[in-house]
């Protein structure tokens, strides 16, 4: 244990932090900068007189359920959260859970795009998207929260992806996602949510019951290549994935051939938006 690093790493995280970071009101006369020490104890469930040993280097060893306490409190990444554990002379575990929070950057330019976009986390979770994405995929607002997940489009929504995708890329995303999610569940063994998913699909999907069942593991690297639009027609596409590594999420781009039918659709669905185009009668 690193008593003296440890103490100094623990005051920067805190004077870095605002309150309003944390959902605490600012109020009046803060004499020193970010959080108050009695703030991050109690964010951390622990007595402030504990914590304040540890930022003045007079703490004993701290254990992991405190560890892990703090760098929740002090909103530590991945690799702030290793580095507090390795301080602490602990190895650092696996990380909670998915990162669901996604950057503003990554927002921004998500929103500027001219080709839709959008983003997932390490489970497939649909975290942000921009109106063309949803016009071309799904409308992702309308599906409640815990649904927005390609995995469970895929595997617990009957006929509907296959309907737009096609019989064989969909098989091949199930097989790649599947393996996929396998992966993520070594990378994080302790969050529920990602159990939760991986028990809905096996109890509602003989397919990726039988596909779990192989043990494959992989990064799943192509997510579709002609979508059978029900509104504009076929759409032939090139899928980009780009790698968040420290959040460990991956935007998703749709792009097509300048000047391509495909490429006139996607302004059509610019126009269409989620709306369905329906034939007036005549008269």
């Amino acid at each position: 244990m690193d008593t003296a690093q440890l103490a100094e790493f623990l005051r920067i995280r805190r004077e870095r932090l605002r309150p309003d970071d944390v959902g605490l009101p600012a109020g009046l006369r803060r004499r020193t900068p970010g959080l108050r020490r009695e703030e991050v104890a109690s964010l951390a469930t622990m007595s402030t007189d504990y914590y304040t040993r540890l930022e003045q280097g007079r703490g004993p060893r701290p254990s992991r359920p405190v560890l892990t306490g703090l760098a929740r409190a002090l909103r530590l990444s991945d690799d702030e959260r290793a580095h507090l554990f390795r301080l602490a002379g602990e190895q650092p575990g696996p990380p909670p859970g998915p990162a669901v929070e996604v950057r503003p950057g990554v927002l921004r330019m998500l929103a500027r795009l001219d080709i839709p976009g959008l983003v997932l986390d390490a489970k497939y979770d649909v975290l942000a998207w921009n109106p063309l994405a949803a016009a071309l995929i799904a409308d992702f607002s309308a599906i409640p929260a815990r649904d927005r997940n390609l995995l469970r489009l895929r595997f617990l929504s009957g006929s509907r992806q296959q309907d737009r995708f096609g019989e064989s890329q969909t098989v091949q995303f199930a097989r790649e996602a599947a393996a996929d999610l396998r992966a993520a569940t070594s990378r994080y063994p302790d969050d529920p949510s990602t159990a939760h998913l991986v028990e809905d699909l096996l109890s509602g999907s003989t397919e990726f019951a039988q596909l779990w069942s192989r043990h494959e593991v992989a990064s799943q690297q192509s997510m579709c290549q002609t979508i059978h639009h029900p509104t504009v027609g076929q759409i032939d596409v090139t899928c980009e994935v780009l790698v968040i590594p420290d959040r460990d999420q991956r935007v998703i781009l749709y792009t097509t051939a300048p000047g391509s039918p495909s490429a006139q659709a996607i302004r059509l669905l610019e126009v269409v938006g989620t709306q369905s185009l329906t034939s007036r009668p005549a008269g």
